[in-house]
């Protein structure tokens, strides 16, 4: 039995990532979806999240995504995204702050623009916030 499967993730950008993981695990429409090797085959959209995946190593890796499509086969999981960030990528700083004019353009308080818009970036910004506390929370172990 393959204790691995290939796992590719690919933004509009780039290719984020691409090799053997032991396990991957996302927020799909209708919650968190664990995918090990062998699972069955099933496509599913992302919500904005983590994408967490155990390496063949055993080390762990956190990924932001945006949102996207997820598609297991037998052989590979794909996870097709606008925005892949690495969790140790993230900027703190600026991620908070993004998060605070969203938060002021929800209040009212902020330019005239979509509230749709400002509700998907404060989803977003709560999205890569959850990243990088699991990313401090692995860097304590």
């Amino acid at each position: 039995m393959a204790s691995t499967i290939r796992c590719d993730i690919v933004s509009a950008e780039e290719e984020i990532f691409q090799g053997d993981v032991q396990m991957v695990v996302a927020t799909g429409e209708m919650g968190e979806l664990g995918i090990a090797p062998r699972h069955a085959p099933l496509i599913t959209r992302l919500k904005p999240g983590n994408v967490r995946l155990t390496l063949a190593n055993g080390e762990e890796l956190v990924i932001y995504v945006s949102g996207g499509i997820l598609e297991v086969q037998p052989q590979v999981v794909t996870v097709l995204t606008d925005t892949a960030i690495r969790g140790t990528d993230l900027d703190e700083a600026a991620v908070l702050k993004a998060k605070e004019e969203a938060e002021r353009i929800l209040a009212g308080r902020g330019e005239a623009q979509d509230l749709a818009e400002a509700q998907q970036r404060l989803i977003e910004t709560q999205a890569q916030l959850q990243a990088l506390a699991h990313l401090k929370r692995s860097l304590k172990h």
